[in-house]
């Protein structure tokens, strides 16, 4: 009988702690990624009373089972239910995290390393991901400082998400741009004086903005179009003044701001004469002394100082009506190109300029009020590049040597404007562009001749290339669609200022993205994850963690990716219990119905005893 009784002692302690396990299991029903735990049990113990014996054929007697008396049960093991995972609870924050799969999340308290699938997390005063119920750093890896696209997947360490570093983006300067779109020769805003205005945004090194303002204007040979840089303004739509390598002022610009408004022809103004032979001018004052005698050749130096020869000079000037020589000289350098922009026949008026009379020349006198007579021959290369020294001499009496032919060429306009940097040029047949500078293997502008320097000296800007290939040449209505983007067609070169994060957002593969204001990511680092080959083997330490024990596997100190075995990551969202209340309570009543029956055994054993007791009266 006392044996009964401690048996039904021992069912009381087993039925207990399965009501303690069941218990916990319904007390964390709402706990964040909570792992229900079962118990079974087991037979304690026997005490043999009779050992097991064969059949005797001598004696012919068969065979007796052992007499075994059982002395109770005992808790066989606790298995905790890892592998079934809790329904979801969207919660909408981006730091709550809800894993799929069997991995768990890696978490340190500064000495030692955790486990757990509780993905409620925040981030603390000096940008560490933590977790919200203990604050223990979620563990991971960061970027390959060469290539901070790249996750470096070596020991885990601390995910400081939202340091000083990580809060801004650096700016960057525009170093591509492309201008794309139709351009109408009907347009009347391309064919005006002022062109069509196209804006380009920029940037330059420290992240601040500038509008490059151009302007597209029509010339006199189809198919060309020249581009201006009108200005350049700051954010604040103050022109921004730039200056050149040595530091000097420059206009801004790829042509003249001020087009060199010239009539096309070249004329006497009224009454003024030339001589039968063209080599004598007389003014209508005085019809008897020349004004002006081609065999002077001191009377077109432009560098001279000798009064007679500036008085001969000027008296040349006002004869065809401008205010010098010079400006005489360079009219007859714009007025005499073809549409090839080659020189065609020389005027007279061109010999009495460089005084260089020659034999191929041929010439007939100007009537009062007339125009000079084109003749048919081509000027030497020698009388274009003295004009040039002439004309550059009178800027600067220490020059010596005359631009060449090409560069003269390269600086005049189809329309009489002279061009500093390029034009635009397409096929008349078609409408498809050819290329910059009437060169059909150059298909981009290079702005960094003309936005390269600032007041302050060095530049914060990049060499900017424009890309100019989307253009074409075709009927579009009389309007013109073409305008300028920073960046190339891919996006990339737009520079960009400074940026301040604006939002967190957490991949499925755990990749931890940072997003800024100027329209920029960043890849801050990786959660990693463990996994084990038996998780049930692993640990609890309460406050939802784990620790790995021998039978769980131990962890490697890197972790894997998530994605590596098919899971993922969902964010705004966590785990919740897998506790199932239908079956922790069916529990319940077969644990209570078990301690009863125990119990019973206990007071039937005592009564057995009490009568035995009482048979002494």
């Amino acid at each position: 009988m006392m044996r009964a009784m401690y048996s039904g002692v021992a069912g009381l302690r087993t039925h207990q702690t399965r009501m303690d396990v069941i218990g916990n299991n319904i007390a964390n029903v709402n706990t964040v990624a909570f792992k229900s735990q079962s118990m079974t049990f087991a037979e304690l113990m026997y005490q043999t009373t009779q050992n097991a014996s064969g059949p005797n054929a001598t004696t012919g007697t068969g065979g007796i089972n052992a007499r075994q008396i059982g002395l109770g049960v005992k808790t066989a093991a606790i298995n905790t239910n890892i592998a079934t995972e809790g329904a979801s609870q969207t919660t909408n924050n981006p730091f709550d995290i809800r894993i799929t799969g069997d991995a768990f999340f890696i978490v340190y308290d500064g000495s030692e390393t955790f486990f757990t699938r509780d993905g409620s997390f925040y981030v603390d005063a000096v940008g560490n991901l933590v977790m919200t119920s203990n604050g223990y750093n979620v563990m991971g890896w960061l970027p390959d400082p060469d290539n901070p696209n790249n996750i470096v997947e070596t020991d885990v360490q601390k995910l400081v998400i939202m340091s000083p570093e990580n809060m801004t983006y650096e700016p960057e300067a525009t170093s591509l741009a492309h201008i794309s779109g139709i351009i109408d020769k009907n347009d009347t805003n391309v064919t005006s004086d002022d062109g069509k205005q196209i804006n380009l945004q920029l940037y330059d090194s420290l992240g601040y903005s500038y509008t490059a303002k151009f302007a597209l204007k029509s010339s006199e040979k189809e198919g060309v179009y020249g581009l201006e840089l009108k200005e350049l303004v700051d954010e604040d739509n103050n022109v921004v003044p730039l200056v050149d390598a040595n530091g000097n002022a420059v206009d801004v610009g790829f042509s003249s701001n001020v087009p060199l408004d010239r009539p096309g022809s070249v004329s006497l103004g009224t009454g003024y004469n030339w001589d039968t032979n063209g080599t004598q001018l007389f003014s209508p004052d005085d019809p008897n002394t020349p004004v002006f005698n081609v065999g002077e050749a001191e009377h077109i130096n432009l560098a001279t100082t000798d009064a007679d020869a500036l008085k001969a000079q000027q008296a040349l000037a006002d004869a065809y009506g401008v205010d010098s020589v010079q400006d005489l000289t360079e009219l007859v350098i714009q007025y005499d190109v073809d549409q090839d922009g080659k020189p065609e026949g020389e005027m007279t008026v061109w010999e009495l300029i460089t005084n260089t009379p020659n034999q191929d020349y041929t010439h007939t006198n100007v009537p009062a009020g007339g125009t000079a007579t084109q003749v048919t021959n081509e000027p030497p290369k020698t009388t274009m590049q003295k004009v040039a020294l002439a004309i550059a001499k009178a800027a600067d009496p220490t020059v010596q040597q005359a631009p060449t032919l090409d560069t003269i060429l390269a600086n005049i306009d189809y329309d009489r404007e002279i061009i500093q940097g390029h034009t635009l040029n397409y096929d008349p047949a078609n409408g498809l562009f050819v290329g910059v500078d009437g060169n059909s293997d150059t298909f981009n502008l290079d702005l960094s001749s003309i936005i390269v320097n600032t007041p302050m000296g060095t530049s914060n800007f990049e060499n900017i290339v424009v890309d100019v290939t989307a253009t074409n040449m075709w009927n579009n209505s009389g309007a013109s669609t073409v305008a300028a983007t920073n960046g190339d067609a891919e996006g990339l070169g737009t520079g960009r200022r400074v940026g301040e994060m604006s939002g967190i957002s957490i991949q499925t593969d755990g990749k931890i993205y940072a997003t800024y204001d100027n329209g920029q990511t960043k890849l801050l680092g990786q959660i990693a994850v463990a996994e084990f080959a038996n998780p049930s083997g692993l640990e609890k330490e309460g406050d939802n963690l784990y620790s790995d024990t021998l039978n769980s596997g131990e962890f490697d100190g890197v972790g894997v990716n998530i994605t590596a075995n098919g899971g993922y990551m969902n964010t705004g969202i966590l785990e919740m219990s897998n506790v199932d209340l239908a079956a922790e309570f069916t529990e319940m009543i077969t644990t209570q119905r078990g301690f009863q029956a125990n119990s019973r055994i206990i007071t039937v054993s005592d009564t057995l005893l009490e009568e035995l007791v009482n048979l002494k009266r």
